[in-house]
């Protein structure tokens, strides 16, 4: 691991420390390393979206929500058998 320093605003950590104990977490941190993750996750999500986005309408091929429901049906009951699931 690198260690980062760092300044906060004494309102943020005071917030901080407040959310610690009731968010289980041991120590500031923590605390931190799951806000970053969080932060990373959430922008890396929507990054994706705004890539996918540019597909929308591309298909040559349409599909109607009820052929859409059964493949997603057909999909769940695959990954079920797979995963041993009823």
């Amino acid at each position: 691991m690198n260690t980062i320093s760092f300044k906060l605003q004494e309102d943020i950590v005071k917030t901080m420390d407040k959310l610690i104990k009731p968010l289980h977490f041991n120590n500031r941190t923590e605390f931190i390393r799951e806000a970053i993750r969080e932060m990373i996750w959430k922008v890396e999500a929507e990054i994706t979206i705004k890539k996918l986005e540019k597909f929308k309408g591309a298909a040559k091929v349409h599909v109607t929500d009820a052929q859409l429901e059964k493949t997603k049906e057909k999909v769940g009951n695959q990954l079920m058998k797979e995963w041993g699931l009823k």
